[in-house]
């Protein structure tokens, strides 16, 4: 508890952008989050008063940190599962808790879970050899896609393959696998919850995702046309899912909407790039949402804050040009009306260094307004 305020301090594992845009969203609670940072000069490390250095998989570094802390969140799946479980033993009220993260660390076990709940999932299988991969190939047909049990992100840890030798070199890495059908989709819909430990869940609008190169570059709120009935069966899937997972905090549900129905892509149990677009244009955003889960204050509205709302990732450009600064300078002045969130990250070409949202009434105008924002903050120039 903060002697200074009376209000319980929140502890992040984890000080990226999903950690720099909590603490953001903790200020208004009264807060300053605690942060474990692997380097000073992470996103959040460099805004938030209170930090650690320390590295997510240094269980002494981890207990040092959670002594100062009234409950232990994350904003990455990374640390190790029994780093958790013996933070628990030790009395850490940590959310969300070993038992329930362990589904969105380990793709092997998050699809067995969701196919004895009955969830709608891909055909998969887990692979430790050749002779696994021809078996199931000949069961769904090729292409098919090949993903790390542990460990992938933002296409990384994803193959698609369409035959044993485009395989091989996976296969021969060692990497332990799984092999899903390649799921004929309409698009991508992604819906968030927030649950908390008293019961309460609060569902935001579902959205569209739109992918390039596997990275999620655009986000639209709420997904175009979708039917109503689609909708509240995706937002009740995930409402069951995070009872059934014992989830507290956020759980971002990836799903394929395909000409069968929805289909469980991944899980993540934190904020989530599909929720950037809720900072202003949700109710309550997704990083408050989450702080007030895991403190188990009642949950905040989740209604949008305007008809439609487009969210575009900002990637890191070619070096050279105009910086930043003066990038951020003329976007301003062209589009007042444009919201602009950076991260505090070093620019790398095609790295995530902010978003940009925009609000109103017509989708292909804030489509078009967004993708003309988030290229010129990352080209300097118009598209």
């Amino acid at each position: 508890m903060d002697s200074r305020t009376g209000l319980p301090v929140v502890g992040m594992v984890g000080a990226g952008q999903l950690a720099r845009m909590t603490h953001q969203a903790a200020i208004a609670l009264g807060q300053s989050l605690r942060v474990l940072a692997a380097h000073p000069d992470d996103g959040a490390a460099l805004v938030a008063a209170d930090v650690q250095i320390g590295a997510h998989t240094d269980l002494a570094a981890l207990r040092t940190f959670a002594k100062a802390c009234d409950v232990v969140t994350f904003d990455h799946e990374h640390v190790p599962e029994a780093h958790i479980r013996a933070l628990a033993a030790d009395g850490v009220k940590i959310f969300p808790s070993a038992d329930a993260l362990v589904y969105a660390q380990d793709k092997r076990r998050m699809r067995e879970r969701l196919s004895e709940l009955g969830a709608p999932v891909p055909r998969w299988t887990p692979i430790a050899s050749p002779a696994d991969l021809t078996a199931f190939g000949a069961r769904t047909g090729w292409p098919l896609v090949l993903k790390a049990a542990r460990g992938g992100y933002d296409g990384r840890g994803v193959w698609v393959v369409d035959s044993l030798d485009a395989a091989a070199e996976v296969l021969a890495s060692g990497t332990e696998l799984i092999a899903e059908e390649l799921v004929t989709l309409r698009r991508e819909l992604a819906v968030q919850v927030a649950r908390s430990p008293f019961g309460q869940v609060a569902a935001y609008p579902v959205v569209e995702t739109v992918q390039r190169d596997g990275i999620n570059v655009e986000v639209l709120a709420p997904a175009p046309l979708l039917p109503e009935d689609l909708a509240v069966e995706a937002q009740k899937l995930a409402i069951d899912l995070a009872t059934a997972l014992d989830v507290v905090g956020l759980l971002a549900v990836e799903l394929f909407e395909t000409p069968a129905g929805l289909v469980v892509n991944e899980l993540a149990m934190r904020p989530h790039n599909s929720g950037h677009w809720t900072i202003e244009g949700a109710r309550t955003s997704q990083f408050e949402q989450h702080l007030r889960a895991v403190l188990d204050y009642p949950l905040g509205d989740t209604a949008l804050a305007a008809p439609v709302v487009v969210s575009a990732n900002v990637l890191g450009g070619p070096p050279g040009g105009m910086s930043i600064d003066e990038r951020m300078h003329h976007l301003f002045a062209e589009d007042p009306g444009a919201r602009v969130h950076l991260y505090g990250k070093q620019t790398r070409p095609g790295r995530k260094i902010g978003h940009v949202t925009v609000l109103g009434d017509d989708l292909e105008t804030l489509r078009a307004r967004a993708a003309r924002a988030a290229w010129w903050l990352r080209e300097g120039t118009h598209e």
